[in-house]
């Protein structure tokens, strides 16, 4: 374990409670379901009725009364420990979340407690095939009917629809929009809703959390899906895009600390000539390198995570750290597949398939140059590119 200087007594039992269960599974197991197509629903329930997958959520909706900064703890170690779970930061993070910001009580009551303790999982349906960056263009229609909503379209890029009992979509409120400006709405769609269908799209991705194209045809729900207020469903999402972009800065992060710890334990035990590859500066310069700037992208997610929780602007903080941790995470995995050698490229070593869960980082939830353009615009007040 690797907490960060003056990490807390609660942070700390937080961290050996989520290294334990991990250790209890190991990396090869979420490999392997990984390359398998299977699940990991024992994990999943050990991680629920622990209290970590609800860390984050009020207490009286089931959840442990904290915050961002407690889920940046359990996310990371998950990851430091070989298992970057995509599901974590989608259903209890970006859903509940939203849902806790947002939702009825009724909603909080149904399903915050489950998302909690892992009997029950939420997608997220934001992206879509023509949309990309631009959630102002989301295709997506919800209708009013005389009981409830009509929602037809498509989502693009939708992670473990496969596995959830729900999707929170965002779709284009035809009441409240207009030709020149959209207004969206967000709504709980049960995944088993006739008129709803998914499709695996094939990626080189080794996760358990597969990727979807989600259709909606002329999908039928109650009043009681709408989320908070028709039309100012644009505002009600960021609740949930920010603890997004730390809890990707938390993943990537402890991608980063995996990758350099198994490096530094095959650099001090592979001889070359007598001697320990580790001695050599050509390979432990880099690995230090790699090192100072998974720490640095740590200390970024902390820091986002500490804004975010004292309800302070975390936007650019949140954007920042994203893009430190998948920047470094990737460098860290790239230089210690390198010091592996060809054995960087072994099933047996784990981690070359933990590649392009780092890559996907570095593009999702939001793309490198989206985040350069946000600060460039934001941070540096230099005119607008788009």
């Amino acid at each position: 374990m690797s907490g960060l200087m003056n990490e807390s007594d609660d942070h700390r039992a937080i961290r050996e409670t989520v290294a334990g269960i991990a250790q209890k599974y190991g990396a090869s197991y979420f490999l392997e379901r990984g390359r398998t197509g299977g699940d990991i629903e024992e994990l999943w329930k050990d991680l629920g009725s622990s209290g970590l997958l609800g860390v984050h959520l009020p207490e009286e909706y089931g959840g442990g009364g904290g915050g961002m900064a407690e889920a940046v703890v359990v996310v990371e170690e998950l990851a430091a420990h070989g298992m970057p779970l995509l599901i974590w930061v989608i259903s209890p993070a970006i859903c509940g979340s939203i849902l806790a910001h947002h939702g009825s009580d009724v909603m909080k009551k149904d399903w915050l407690p489950s998302i909690a303790d892992g009997t029950r999982k939420m997608a997220f349906g934001l992206t879509e095939p023509d949309a990309g960056s631009n959630s102002h263009n989301v295709k997506t229609t919800a209708r009013r009917t005389e009981s409830g909503w009509t929602l037809s379209g498509s989502k693009y890029y939708i992670s473990a629809v496969d596995q959830s009992d729900a999707i929170l979509v965002v779709a284009r409120d035809a009441d409240h929009s207009t030709p020149e400006k959209s207004k969206l709405s967000l709504f709980v769609v049960p995944t088993d809703a006739p008129g709803l269908s998914y499709q695996e799209i094939e990626t080189s991705i080794v996760s358990p959390d597969k990727q979807f194209t989600v259709f909606l045809d002329n999908v039928e729900v109650g009043a009681d899906a709408l989320i908070g207020e028709a039309g100012n469903g644009l505002r009600q999402v960021f609740d949930g895009l920010n603890p997004e972009r730390i809890l990707v800065g938390a993943l990537s992060g402890g991608i980063g600390r995996y990758a350099i710890a198994k490096a530094a334990e095959y650099a001090k035990e592979r001889q070359v000539w007598s001697t320990p590859i580790g001695a050599h500066q050509g390979i432990s310069h880099p690995l230090a390198e790699c090192h100072i700037a998974v720490e640095l992208s740590r200390l970024a997610t902390a820091r986002s995570a500490e804004l975010f929780d004292a309800g302070e602007p975390a936007g650019e903080a949140a954007n920042i750290a994203k893009f430190a941790a998948s920047e470094a995470a990737l460098q860290a995995l790239d230089q210690a597949i390198q010091t592996h050698g060809g054995n960087g490229l072994s099933h047996e070593y784990g981690l070359s398939e933990l590649w392009f869960v780092a890559r996907l980082m570095r593009t999702a939830p939001v793309s490198r140059e989206m985040v350069l353009n946000f600060v460039a615009q934001t941070s540096l007040g230099l005119p607008r590119s788009y």
